[in-house]
Parts: structure tokens; C-alpha cells; sequence
């Protein structure tokens, strides 16, 4: 097929001989499938900012850590150089979240390099070594869907465990290989620690795959898996080989609101503080 412009810089650099085929094209990417010498890889290639159908940027990158003051002050203020870093964080997101779940245990795709908003990563393949299909376009026994069911949870707690959340789980970003689910789609993968919106996500993404399964194994719809998992991690009691039993107790005590404006008040001032240091840290400058 004809070299699409923004592969052209890998082919010419010889990172990729050849492009074989689109793979999909998605809200915020279209992937293609590439031969590296002798191996057959994907190849991700983010759309810009402005084509981007994803809306919801703002909410996902709360919390991520800028290691550049200066970077971190322009992203603030929405300054032409800002937007393009807030892009490349945005860009490089989903090659640190793989790096990172990948060395935690997590079944993603290996990611092999990253260049201009082109991500390079292994490509997950059936038994017949042909693109795997997505976890919506399979059909399930029960067993195998309690079984991937099993799978998929025990990646989310891993992720949980690695301090992500990604954010946007559901059965059109899980593929099938031959072992089972390998998670994909991660830029906006949430930090967990510093996230507002971390809990709610973390229920939505176990909440989806619920649903899904539960399609095949009705009695998966009775699990609360979700709620399970965050009451352990908040207790500081959830690691990669914690026992899940699917169920929670719910409480039934009144809300302290005395307790919540009292919370809300500090983030106000922890907020007002860290403005007021950013101010003093452009003085300086």
C-alpha cells in the first residue's frame, strides 16, 4: 500500500520496510500493521489534537506529573507552547503506561518505540498469527467468559497496584490472543493517586467489563468487583495477588457533612497555596 506521510520519517530512517496494511482507524488513531525486518509489528499513529475525536483530555491528565517547572507553568496557562506540550504529554501517556503495566504483569501490547506521534509495539496475533480481533467481536462459552472475566480483573488490580487506571476499559479495547484478553488503548490512562475522578473511572472500567461478560455469564452481573478493588487500595490493602471475592458491603451511615466542607476547605487552600508558589516561581524567573 502507499506509505501514509506520517510513517514516511520511520521508513526513511529504516525503523519500518515496509507497510503491510490499515489495521483500524479509531477516535484518535489509526493503526497500521508494518514489517520491521524480519518482524511484523503495529503502528499507531496519533491523530492531532484538533482531529481528535476524544473530548474529554482535561478530566484524564489531573493528577499526571510535569517534571519541567517551566513546562508545567506554560501547560497552566494555555500558552501556544503549553498546548504543544500538553499535546506531547497527552502523546506520551500511553508509551510510559505501557512500560510501566507491562513490567507490572499487565498483558498489553510491548511497545517497541515511539517517534513524532507514530508509537511502534508488538502486534497481537491469533494462533493463526493474523491481527487479533477485539473481545467484541468474539463469542464466548460461560467458562471461557467467567475465565476471561478472571483475567481481565486481576490486570485491572495489577494496573491499580501499578498506580494507573485506564480509564476507558471496555470490550473495544481488549483484543483476544490465543492466552486470552491483552488490554489495549491507553493514553488516557489515569494516575490513581491523583485523580479526582480515579474512583469513579476505576468502577466504570470493572462496571464495563461486567456487563460484557455478564452477556455469557449472567451471574457475573451480581459481582461488585469495583467497589471491592478501590476499598482495598484505599485501605492500602490491595496488591497484584490479593483474592477478589466480587462482593461489598455498602455503608449505611449517614454522610459527616461537617467532615466534607471540612475537606473541601483544605483543598481550597492547598489549591490557593499552589497558585500563589507558581506566581512566586514566575517573579523569580
Amino acid at each position: 500500500m502507499k506509505i501514509p506521510k506520517r510513517l514516511q520519517p520511520l521508513v526513511d530512517d529504516g525503523m519500518v520496510d515496509a507497510v503491510l496494511y490499515q489495521l483500524m482507524s479509531g477516535k484518535e488513531a489509526q493503526v497500521y500493521v508494518v514489517r520491521c525486518g524480519d518482524t511484523i509489528r503495529c503502528a499507531k499513529v496519533f491523530k492531532e489534537a484538533q482531529k481528535r475525536s476524544f473530548k474529554q483530555a482535561v478530566e484524564y491528565q489531573e493528577g499526571r506529573k510535569v517534571r519541567n517547572s517551566r513546562r508545567a507553568r506554560a501547560m497552566s496557562k494555555k500558552t501556544r507552547y503549553g498546548q504543544k506540550e500538553q499535546e506531547n504529554a497527552w502523546l506520551n501517556a500511553e508509551v510510559d503506561a505501557l512500560y510501566r503495566l507491562a513490567s507490572a504483569g499487565v498483558r498489553v501490547p510491548e511497545p517497541q518505540g515511539f517517534v513524532d506521534g507514530v508509537l511502534l509495539m508488538e502486534l497481537v496475533a491469533d494462533a493463526e498469527g493474523k491481527a487479533a480481533p477485539r473481545l467484541d467481536d468474539v463469542t464466548l462459552t460461560p467458562e471461557v467468559a467467567r475465565e476471561y472475566h478472571a483475567k481481565v480483573i486481576a490486570d485491572v488490580v495489577r494496573m491499580l497496584d501499578a498506580g494507573l487506571i485506564h480509564g476507558d476499559l471496555s470490550e473495544f479495547n481488549v483484543l483476544v490472543d490465543a492466552e486470552g484478553p491483552v488490554i489495549i488503548d491507553l493514553p488516557q490512562a489515569v494516575n490513581a493517586s491523583g485523580n479526582n475522578s480515579a474512583e469513579r473511572m476505576l468502577e466504570r472500567d470493572v462496571d464495563n467489563m461486567r456487563r460484557y461478560f455478564g452477556r455469557f455469564a449472567p451471574e457475573l452481573l451480581n459481582t461488585d468487583y469495583g467497589k471491592e478493588i478501590w476499598a482495598l487500595y484505599e485501605a492500602g490493602d490491595l496488591h497484584a495477588e490479593t483474592r477478589l471475592t466480587g462482593c461489598f458491603e455498602h455503608s449505611t451511615e449517614s454522610a459527616d457533612v461537617d467532615e466534607l466542607l471540612a475537606v473541601i476547605d483544605a483543598a481550597k487552600e492547598e489549591e490557593s497555596e499552589r497558585l500563589e508558589r507558581l506566581r512566586d516561581d514566575e517573579d523569580d524567573d
